[in-house]
């Protein structure tokens, strides 16, 4: 019998996962289908149950479910115990929780040629895209992690919720003019500015020789931050595209045992976006 899976969210028309989850299935020879659940907001526990229900093997949350996701999940993953928000369900005897965004993240950076070990990265934001990557970037070995945000108390706050996973001190945080302390290796922008063409007030001289600037948003070609990153010096620009077919692969991997090779699918949904210039 074919494995069931799916994405679930409000809206979710427009996802990617089936086509991405399609092509990993087809390139693994693995017998499972994929498809996407539009749940109504007020209704997101129903629909899981009910796709359990169904037969249903897992499921990718997105917004605005992630936080009802972790309050649902009968266990949590550290990674998604920390993050506040759950991005994959496992269905087995019981509802497993984790996020790979993250891992995917992480991923990402290493296809782009952006080593993290040793790395000094800035993470702009405070909210839930900033929270779910921020263990997995201290494990990648990075020297330093700056968490900035428009209040400076929200991102000490995140700091502090880190502070037992951070053994080698390296996470530090504050308001966008207290970045300016020291040039970065890679700037990750985790805010929703880019949703509204807007780019944080950055100080300049973030940028280190050689630096990446990375916007986790994705589709919109040169964002706002994307331009005033390479304005301000960033020596290569990115999206969140690759996050997003690298956090699929990771779920995959979670569900079906084996990690696919992201390489073409990168490159077939790149090829449909528009270009960074």
């Amino acid at each position: 019998m074919t494995d069931r899976y799916a994405v679930i969210g409000h809206p979710i028309a427009h996802s990617k996962s089936p086509a991405i989850h399609a092509a990993f299935a087809a390139q693994t020879a693995q017998d499972l289908s994929y498809e996407a659940l539009l749940a109504p907001l007020d209704g997101f526990a129903a629909a899981v149950a009910q796709f359990r229900a169904q037969g249903g093997r897992g499921m990718n949350i997105t917004v605005p479910f992630k936080e009802e996701a972790w309050q649902l999940a009968d266990r949590l993953t550290e990674r998604a115990r920390l993050a506040g928000a759950v991005n994959t369900f496992v269905f087995g005897g019981d509802v497993q929780g984790d996020n790979t965004d993250g891992a995917g993240l992480v991923r990402d950076l290493e296809v782009l040629g952006a080593p993290l070990a040793g790395a000094r990265v800035l993470l702009l934001g405070a909210g839930g895209a900033a929270r779910g990557v921020i263990l997995p970037l201290i494990d990648a070995g990075v020297a330093r992690l700056f968490i900035a945000n428009r209040t400076a108390d929200k991102a000490r706050a995140l700091q502090a919720h880190f502070a037992g996973h951070d053994a080698r001190g390296v996470l530090a945080a504050g308001g966008w003019q207290e970045a300016a302390d020291a040039p970065y290796d890679v700037v990750i922008n985790a805010t929703s500015a880019s949703l509204s063409d807007e780019a944080p007030p950055l100080p300049a001289g973030l940028y280190a020789p050689d630096s990446l600037a990375y916007d986790m948003v994705y589709g919109r070609g040169l964002t706002a931050y994307l331009k005033q990153a390479r304005d301000q010096g960033a020596a290569r620009l990115a999206d969140g595209l690759g996050m997003l077919v690298e956090q699929a692969a990771e779920a995959f991997a979670l569900w079906r045992g084996v990690h696919p090779d992201t390489a073409a699918v990168r490159a077939t949904l790149r090829a449909a976006l528009p270009p960074l210039v």
